[in-house]
């Protein structure tokens, strides 16, 4: 018979797995930890969220800059979790020094981004690739430092209290995801709104650098060597002093940056509840030109051209009343204002702050005709398609589309066959729909995506496009494509329910500046000839407007 082995004794745990020498009790020391858990985790997704806005805003396309971001992030994460490992010897020490470096990074990481968009947007070839660069950058480096927090978290935890993995797992996760529900939730309705991307960056990164550099130096300071407190001391002094210092430069920095971006010649810089709105000359002779989220959407340069390929075709007929999405800067209605037989004008426009703009800044009012102090004008604070879904059926003789380029993300859905049906719906028998669809030229399948869209609703088209566009600023979905790869056209398109409506003018209106009827005639062969067939229609669940 065989004796069977007595079970080997259990290893002695490792030297630098010995219980922690706290200043307090262990409850409260568990406590301490979870707590700076939280503060950590909700730190950590403010980074997340704000290289995805920021990112968003100076590049274009959301849904590709968010996809980057967490893909590489999620992916930086198990890296820095994997290398971690070899700092649990020194789990005190090494958190600290990795939330000193996070809070640097990522509490810079917006002012570092906006600078290179800033001062290298110019430069052309790799360096007009640089914000792209940058993001992936620190979406991995931040990755590497989040992923690094929970081993040595873990230690630190076990170290207070020894307990079954699956219990230290649960708490530590647990204060995690509450942490990040936090921040997920501070950054849209506190940080963003009330300090900016910028400021709420460096406040993050202080809050950061305050509970990383407290837990370790308050709570487990006997575990560390006295040179190793003295270090992380000056670490976190030092990164504390140079966010702070970055908090004191940092309108300095926005203005100079600005001014970088859009010229010397900024005269109004906000941000509504909406977006940004930068307005630029309008004054001793310099051309207007005002800017959405980074984005010219007006130029004095070419503004009438553009305004009068919109909207004067759709003119042509029956038009007592007019409907016109977005538009707030006025322009479009200024045009649908110089046709006799108008008796009222809706403009749905989401940013009230833009038509505030309109109304009131001397250079923008002027240009608009002062169309918002005509009484057949109202303006409805809405979101156009939500606005389209309350209202009423055949309704209008005119609807004019005076939106974003439709390759913009946020823009997708007002270019959808969902967003057209219901346009049709408030046309009045006759009437007629214009559409701004996008550079024909620099995106071919985009624009015929818009007709095909159009088409799948019901409507008849007519294609048109016009040149001769003010091509150095960015106006669509990427926003460091620099001026050799901006547009050089606009591209529209006329529908009507019954039949293909005929692109002419009304001859009862003063004569545009810059169309004819054969130059439109032209216009219309010029877009025929770029004809792309087979394009699917665009929806809300399957856009198909790629950048």
């Amino acid at each position: 018979m065989i004796e069977p082995h007595a079970p080997a004794p259990p290893s002695p745990p490792p030297p630098w797995a010995a219980p922690a020498r706290l200043p307090v009790r262990a409850a409260t020391g568990r406590f301490l930890v979870l707590s700076c858990v939280f503060v950590c985790a909700a730190c950590g997704l403010v980074y997340e969220l704000e290289l995805v806005a920021l990112a968003s805003y100076l590049i274009g396309d959301s849904v590709t800059q968010a996809s980057v971001v967490l893909s590489v992030m999620v992916f930086a994460m198990g890296i820095g979790s994997l290398a971690a490992k070899r700092l649990r010897w020194r789990a005190a020490a090494g958190f600290g020094a990795i939330e000193a470096s996070l809070a640097l990074v990522g509490g810079c990481s917006a002012m570092a981004m906006y600078a290179v968009f800033a001062w290298t947007g110019d430069w052309g070839g790799l360096w007009a690739d640089g914000p792209r660069w940058l993001l992936v950058a620190f979406s991995l480096t931040i990755g590497l430092l989040i992923g690094a927090e929970v081993p040595l978290l873990m230690e630190l935890i076990q170290r207070i209290r020894r307990q079954d993995a699956g219990g230290a797992v649960a708490d530590l996760f647990a204060a995690d995801y509450v942490g990040a529900l936090v921040g997920g939730l501070a950054f849209p309705f506190l940080l963003l709104p009330q300090l900016g991307q910028l400021t709420g960056a460096l406040i993050t990164g202080t809050v950061n650098a305050l509970a990383g550099g407290a837990l370790v130096l308050g709570l487990f300071r006997r575990d560390l060597t006295r040179r190793a407190r003295w270090t992380l001391l000056i670490a976190n002094l030092t990164v504390l002093g140079l966010l702070a210092s970055a908090a004191a430069l940092v309108d300095d920095f926005e203005r100079a940056a600005r001014h970088a971006v859009y010229g010397a010649d900024v005269r109004v810089a906000l941000r509504t509840g909406v977006q940004e709105v930068v307005l630029t000359g309008g004054t001793h002779g310099r051309p207007l030109h005002l800017f959405l989220d980074g984005r010219l959407r007006v130029s004095g340069r070419d503004e009438r051209r553009y305004h009068e390929a919109l909207v004067r075709p759709a003119m042509n007929g029956p038009h007592a009343r007019v409907l016109i999405l977005g538009g707030g800067d006025g322009l479009a209605a200024r045009e649908v204002l110089r046709h006799r037989g108008v008796r009222r004008v809706d403009v749905v426009e989401v940013d009230p702050g833009v038509v505030r703009l309109a109304r009131h800044d001397t250079a923008l009012s002027a240009l608009n005709g002062h169309a918002y102090d005509d009484p057949r004008v109202r303006v409805i604070t809405a979101d156009a398609f939500r606005w389209l879904r309350t209202a009423r059926e055949a309704t209008y003789d005119v609807v004019v589309c005076d939106l974003p380029d439709p390759g913009i993300t946020a823009s997708t859905k007002l270019y959808s066959e969902e967003f057209y049906g219901l346009a049709r719906r408030v046309l009045a028998p006759g009437g007629r729909l214009a559409v701004h669809a996008g550079p024909l030229s620099a995106r071919p399948r985009g624009y015929w995506t818009v007709v095909a869209t159009l088409r799948a609703v019901g409507l008849h088209t007519a294609p048109y496009r016009v040149g001769d566009r003010d091509a150095r600023f960015a106006s669509g979905p990427d926003r460091i494509a620099g001026a050799l790869r901006a547009p050089r056209d606009w591209g529209f398109v006329l529908a009507a329910v019954r039949t293909t409506p005929p692109l002419g003018l009304d001859a009862h209106a003063p004569p545009p500046r810059t169309l004819t009827r054969s130059s439109l005639a032209a216009d219309a062969r010029a877009a025929a000839r770029t004809r792309l067939t087979g394009v699917p229609p665009s929806t809300l669940v399957h856009p198909r407007y790629a950048n």
